[in-house]
């Protein structure tokens, strides 16, 4: 439980109000940086990394900070930072991964949940193009260091989670975390903002000329021609977006059915290590924990053709054998904890109606 001190250390650290967080350390000796918030779990060590609040970290250090303190993912604040260094360059690498080598040499191959170190993610930055180089060659062209920025932003958010699907994947982030709807929201909104803009930018511009003086045919057909070139580019960005877009949620669908797999392997086969263990509501592998029936279905059946009847039918009987009440209850009604019996009950025969509901719509 994190208390109300540690709370206020954290506000401080999200501000980066380091001489706040200096003067409440020096009058807090006894309190402890080494503590996690949220969903994420991650440690003030890490929202400094994660912010770039180099000076932040070097206090949180001196006062004893945990470089091997590893959040939900089982990412160390030197997984943060060297994932900063990967898109910020030089710069980044030495005002945050110096430090924490310095502190803790150790950290450098201590592995996350994904087994990745941050003597990995290193030598795939002696790969990368050093970002200050990328910023210098896109100031010429204000249309690529956009571009730029778009696709890298989708990169970023598809590395955080490439191979990695934990029992908490798919839980809703930190609220001062932008998640991938939020993400998106406001990719979406910079783009049409900034063809807005460059919209009326061309109606200025247009306005101006004809009233100094009539333009030549010539001068009338290269903007047309440029007009035209400024649409396709537009367009096809946007395009390029809905495709990683979808390419995301894709990837988000088959994480969820191969970890629904995986769970109905763990609770209902026979003779697993888990077969004598009670089972709370959260326990049993439903498709979308949180979700409706309609959506827990929709997970079951994910990368099912139904146009292919006999496939389709195939793979409803066997979640329907899996799912039934009668059956359901004589593989783990015995093991159900006594609170969540009902609800859980009520809930597998909900599913059972639903994919009843849909095995005979085939037949009509």
């Amino acid at each position: 439980m994190v208390s109300h001190r540690q709370k206020r250390l954290w506000k401080y650290v999200e501000e980066g109000s380091l001489l706040k967080l200096k003067s409440y350390l020096k009058k807090h000796r006894d309190l402890s940086v080494n503590f996690t918030q949220g969903k994420r779990e991650r440690s003030p060590l890490h929202l400094a990394c994660s912010l770039r609040e180099d000076a932040v970290l070097r206090l949180l250090l001196k006062h004893g900070a945990d470089v091997l303190q590893k959040d939900r993912k089982g990412d160390t604040a030197l997984h943060t930072a060297v994932t900063r260094a990967l898109k910020h360059g030089r710069t980044a690498f030495n005002d945050l991964v110096v430090p924490l080598r310095k502190s803790c040499p150790g950290a450098m191959t201590a592995p996350n949940n994904a087994g990745v170190t941050p003597e990995d993610l290193l030598k795939w930055m002696k790969h990368t193009k050093p970002a200050a180089n990328m910023s210098h060659s896109s100031q010429a062209d204000p249309e690529k260091e956009w571009l730029e920025k778009l696709f890298g932003e989708c990169e970023d958010e598809f590395s955080e989670t490439f191979g990695v699907y934990d029992a908490d994947d798919f839980l809703p982030l930190d609220d001062d975390e932008e998640d991938f709807g939020d993400w998106a929201d406001r990719i979406r909104k910079e783009y049409f903002d900034k063809m807005h803009a460059e919209a009326q930018r061309l109606a200025a511009s247009s306005s101006c000329g004809y009233k100094k003086k009539k333009k030549s045919k010539q001068e009338r057909e290269q903007e047309q021609k440029s007009n035209k070139e400024l649409q396709e580019r537009l367009q096809r960005e946007h395009e390029e977006y809905l495709a990683r877009a979808a390419r995301k949620e894709e990837e988000t669908r088959r994480g969820k059915k191969r970890r629904y797999e995986e769970g109905c392997a763990a609770t209902f086969h026979a003779g697993s290590s888990a077969g004598s263990k009670k089972l709370s509501y959260s326990d049993i592998p439903w498709p979308a924990p949180k979700g409706t029936v309609q959506e827990m279905v929709d997970v079951m059946l994910h990368g099912v053709d139904r146009k292919n009847v006999s496939v389709f039918h195939k793979t409803l009987l066997k979640q329907q054998v899996l799912w039934h009440p009668d059956k359901f209850a004589q593989r783990c009604e015995a093991r159900l904890e006594e609170k969540d019996k009902q609800r859980i009950l009520e809930t597998v025969t909900a599913l059972s109606q639903e994919l009843n509901r849909l095995t005979q719509s085939l037949r009509t």
